[in-house]
């Protein structure tokens, strides 16, 4: 987020989003101040910041006043609206803060308020880092599990604030990477919607509350999704607000989430993510993967606690010129794995679940026994088996391979059990 408030002005004109209005009346007007152009991109919280400052200026402040004294240009980096921190243990997890200030090196402070599970932080203003060379800041701080937390900061000359603003939602808590194919994405025949609050979204450009349809997909489906009962049931357990970031896309099979390069022996059924180089040759373009690692290297080394990867159907009765053995599934899933965390340079877990359900055929052993060796061989831990929800728990009144309604609920539920058996084993 990037604040430029050196302005006051008795009328503020701000335009958002409107194509067909003209570039030049997206403007903030001064009599003094030549006019500067803003265009809202990225998040509701910027323009709160901005709105924050100009409400601050007394109404009894003169233009000559401001114009002698302008507010500092401050960015913040970190952390961002609704950005939730993966703990290190039950109770505690670092928060990254960082931004920039102007050139003449104010003392820049700030501090969390709100309520853990430990109970209310203390919220005593704790003075940055400041590096008066590049104008930054940057800190670690340990903060208790919890949330969401008020973050404010200000900006102090000669020990008096000449800035302040706030980012309205932080938590520590739990973060998870969500991959594979439409039943992973937003195509259950009911958009969801959080029930608690306290689960959130990251798209690999913000962070939001995680109603459907879920960002950050890489099939851009706009549906319904098992997330925000997923995340409902882990907040109920754990009172920590939970994260997210879904990556997968429908039809794929497992083939297809290869790294770029990687040869295809078999054509999938889904015409895509895979080229012909020479005859009876075909290659990974890796699209999917690198979509993956983006998201992964985003959220950073210890950045969230797994990735569930949900996919099984594409390679699941298909026609016997697309059809590969359950042996094949299982090395091909195994590589992904292992380039994930080669690519990411740290061992986080996988969750594999038990997926090959098609309406014709309610499952296939072949990759159902792949998926299942993983876990035993200590490759992946265990997922749920979604397998088992059938008849109402599908669309189009039990016909369709897509969940319906109740079934994203119980599809979030089960995932939940599976996570939290593996947390209750972790958390110290």
């Amino acid at each position: 987020m990037h604040l430029n408030p050196g302005f006051a002005t008795p009328a503020i004109h701000i335009i958002i989003g409107d194509s067909n209005v003209d570039a030049t009346k997206r403007k903030f007007s001064t009599e003094s101040v030549k006019a500067k152009r803003f265009v809202y991109k990225k998040s509701l919280h910027r323009l709160r910041a901005v709105l924050v400052f100009a409400l601050a200026l007394s109404p009894a402040t003169s233009l000559a006043q401001a114009a002698n004294n302008p507010a500092p240009t401050v960015s913040i980096d970190s952390p961002a609206d609704y950005q939730v921190f993966q703990r290190q243990t039950r109770e505690k997890g670092k928060v990254l803060i960082s931004g920039h200030v102007p050139n003449d090196c104010p003392r820049v402070e700030a501090r969390l308020q709100g309520t853990s599970i430990l109970g209310a932080l203390p919220g005593q203003w704790k003075r940055l880092p400041l590096d008066c060379t590049s104008h930054t800041f940057r800190a670690e701080w340990n903060v208790p599990a919890g949330g969401f937390y008020e973050f404010q900061l200000r900006v102090l000359k000669s020990g008096k604030p000449v800035f302040e603003t706030k980012v309205p939602h932080v938590g520590v808590g739990e973060v998870f990477v969500i991959a594979g194919q439409s039943n992973s994405t937003n195509y259950g025949e009911v958009r969801q919607e959080t029930k608690s609050g306290m689960v959130v979204s990251f798209s690999g450009d913000a962070w939001s509350i995680a109603n459907d349809p879920q960002p950050g997909v890489q099939d851009h489906s706009t549906k319904g999704s098992f997330i925000p009962a997923f995340g409902d049931a882990l907040y109920e357990r754990y009172h920590v607000p939970i994260a997210v970031a879904s990556v997968g896309h429908g039809s794929t099979s497992v083939r297809q989430w290869l790294p770029k390069g990687e040869r295809i022996e078999v054509p999938p059924t889904y015409p895509k993510f895979f080229v012909t180089t020479a005859p009876n040759n075909l290659e990974c373009t890796g699209e999917l993967f690198d979509g993956l690692m983006k998201r992964i290297h985003q959220l950073g080394p210890g950045g969230f606690r797994a990735l569930l990867w949900h996919q099984g159907e594409s390679d699941s009765n298909q026609k016997p010129e697309h059809q590969i053995a359950g042996d094949d599934y299982r090395r091909l899933l195994q590589h992904v794995i292992r380039e994930s965390r080669r690519n990411a340079g740290w061992d986080f877990p996988w969750f594999v679940a038990q997926v090959s359900y098609s309406p014709k055929s309610s499952s296939s052993p072949p990759i159902r026994e792949a998926q299942q060796s993983l876990w035993k061989d200590g490759i992946a831990l265990q997922g749920p088996d979604t397998d088992t929800l059938t008849g109402d728990y599908r669309q189009n009144n039990g016909t369709g391979v897509h969940f319906s309604a109740s079934g994203l609920q119980a599809h979030g539920r089960l995932w939940a059990e599976k996570v939290e058996g593996y947390l209750d084993t972790i958390l110290k």
